[in-house]
């Protein structure tokens, strides 16, 4: 009995160890999903505003930075810089945007090594990397005020947000529809915490930082648990949640009539005047 045991046991570690060296191995694809992507058939698309190339380590990355509709005399305009989810681009978002720009933000789009036109490998340390540096190109511009920067993450974007604000000067962060860390979402899969590539912990960083924060979640969202965006508020020194009865891609109907809504917490949070 002892033996049939024995062997029951040992199967099961075996099966344990395949499963989780397969996950192992494939999970940037699953965090990074830039296969789903369709590439951008323009290679020079057209913008309203300025195209940028981040020279990194990975190659060179694009981001746009799309200047307000309001003209700034002296002190230069705030900064939201936006971070997207895992299956989109920035081309997704400009029209998206158009409410920040009317009332005087100044909107900065970085692309993710590796996706659409940009060059290199994503990872935490990738986006950081990148982020890092197009927040440090742009804030030193004339016309933008490096003391009214704003950072917005969207999903896996909550996760580059929150690594920007880490090592940058960030007035305020929006995290929409996010997790606390990826070492907490691979407890729903079985998988050993220590394995993650890329942890993105975005609740020490919350518990962290001084400026305003506001966390918007769906209480149906499928992907992270509504509770993982209640857990993220309440950590938060200065934290505040906005909840929707949607699920996580369906959260905003109205992107621009989302952002007047939030002028108040911008203002508040003294990235808008």
């Amino acid at each position: 009995m002892f033996r049939v045991t024995f062997i029951i046991v040992l199967v099961g570690l075996a099966a344990y160890a395949v499963y989780a060296f397969y996950y192992y191995m494939i999970q940037r694809s699953v965090i990074f999903p830039r296969h789903l992507v369709e590439r951008p058939a323009d290679s020079e698309p057209v913008i309203d505003g300025t195209r940028l190339w981040i020279e990194t380590t990975q190659g060179k990355v694009e981001a746009w930075y799309l200047p307000s509709y309001v003209c700034y005399e002296a002190g230069g305009e705030p900064l939201l810089i936006f971070a997207h989810a895992n299956a989109e681009l920035i081309d997704y978002w400009p029209q998206h945007v158009t409410s920040l720009r009317e009332m005087g933000i100044g909107v900065l789009l970085v692309e993710y090594p590796g996706y659409g036109r940009s060059e290199g490998e994503p990872s935490q340390a990738s986006l950081t990397e990148t982020f890092v540096k197009a927040y440090d190109m742009v804030t030193s511009y004339d016309g933008v005020d490096e003391n009214r920067v704003a950072v917005f993450g969207r999903s896996l974007g909550g996760g580059v947000a929150c690594a920007l604000a880490k090592e940058r000067k960030v007035k305020a962060m929006i995290l929409m529809s996010t997790f606390t860390s990826i070492r907490d979402m691979s407890k729903q899969f079985f998988f050993p915490k220590f394995l993650i590539l890329d942890p993105f912990d975005n609740l020490s960083v919350v518990r962290q930082f001084a400026g305003k924060i506001l966390v918007v979640h769906g209480t149906r969202d499928e992907i992270f648990p509504y509770e993982m965006g209640v857990e993220l508020a309440n950590a938060a020194q200065d934290g505040k949640l906005i909840t929707y009865e949607y699920g996580h891609n369906d959260c905003i109907y109205d992107w621009n009539e989302f952002w007047r809504e939030q002028e108040g917490f911008l203002r508040e949070a003294g990235v808008r005047h």
